[in-house]
């Protein structure tokens, strides 16, 4: 499997690495617009390679989106990261620009390409790789929702003081901190509900503290988070070359499914080698339904203002 990589900066830099340390991808391609970046950070990941143990090739370009060709998964990154203060809607100026045009430089190389857009807006930018190209709606993923539920895996267990590996959640809905839904009344420990160690009072608090869980990392590092996004992309990539059929949230194009239309936004998915294999529908209830719609009215408002 070839993997782009579009943007050298940290979040494109450690889902390069954890996709070649996960030894699943033959070559992964990191391109960026500054010069000698994505060479430098290449070469960098390539000398870990006998020191980590993959043999996966990585190999950095300068804007030149011919070494980009054939490759099966494309991973859009690139834009203005957040800083303190922002929120994620605040970038879609500047990005939906750049995520435009990266994607039409991608598809032109790679015709039959998975797409998964990390950048933000995410949910806006997924929305718009679909009003903008021909890819078939299984091939554009949005990212945000596998990065969130892991959030809120962390969470969980930090309240439930157990090893994260015990803990099984997630969070659908918008990527944006008003618009995440993470589903508490089904998060487990082992299967056991956790509302049986944890009260509802606590259990607010891990929603809350999961929903704002990008802009705490941005207001203690700076800018946005790398490692984790990293992480989330990788399993993604993994689960598509793998033809797996592993669940997770992703932003995906609804076309009637939790009675939502024309937006992309945080539900279930089971990911395989055609991209999005299945939206997996499951009972919500009314609360989350109602935080679901809210969720949506806010994805579509931001939606506007792109100017298609």
């Amino acid at each position: 499997m070839k993997v782009t990589v579009v943007g050298a900066g940290a979040v494109g830099a450690s889902c390069a690495e954890y996709i070649a340390m996960k030894n699943f991808a033959s070559e992964v391609v990191i391109l960026d617009i500054k010069e000698g970046f994505a060479e430098g950070k290449a070469m960098d990941l390539m000398q870990t390679a006998s020191l980590n143990g993959f043999d996966t090739k990585i190999v950095g370009s300068t804007n030149d989106y011919s070494k980009t060709a054939g490759s099966d998964v494309c991973v859009i990154t690139s834009g203005i990261p957040r800083k303190p203060g922002m929120t994620r809607e605040e970038l879609i100026g500047i990005n939906a620009g750049i995520v435009k045009s990266v994607s039409a430089s991608l598809i032109e190389q790679s015709p039959n390409t998975i797409i998964i857009v990390v950048s933000n807006p995410m949910d806006t930018m997924t929305y718009l790789v679909h009003k903008t190209t021909d890819l078939p709606k299984n091939k554009i993923i949005g990212m945000g929702g596998a990065l969130d539920s892991a959030r809120f895996k962390y969470r969980l267990a930090e309240a439930l003081e157990c090893p994260i590996s015990d803990v099984d959640g997630m969070v659908i809905g918008g990527h944006s901190d008003k618009g995440m839904v993470p589903l508490t009344a089904k998060a487990t420990r082992n299967g056991v509900s956790v509302s049986e160690f944890l009260t509802g009072e606590r259990l607010e608090q891990v929603a809350a503290d999961t929903k704002v869980g990008g802009a705490t990392l941005t207001g203690l590092l700076g800018t946005s988070a790398w490692y984790a996004p990293g992480a989330a992309v990788s399993e993604l990539v993994k689960a598509i070359a793998l033809d797996s059929k592993k669940m997770f949230p992703c932003s995906t194009l609804l076309e009637g499914e939790y009675g939502l239309n024309d937006l992309c936004i945080g539900v279930p998915v089971l990911l395989g080698k055609n991209g999005i294999e299945k939206v997996v529908s499951i009972e919500l209830t009314d609360a989350e339904k109602a935080k679901m719609q809210e969720s949506a009215e806010g994805v579509k408002k931001t939606n506007g203002l792109l100017e298609l």
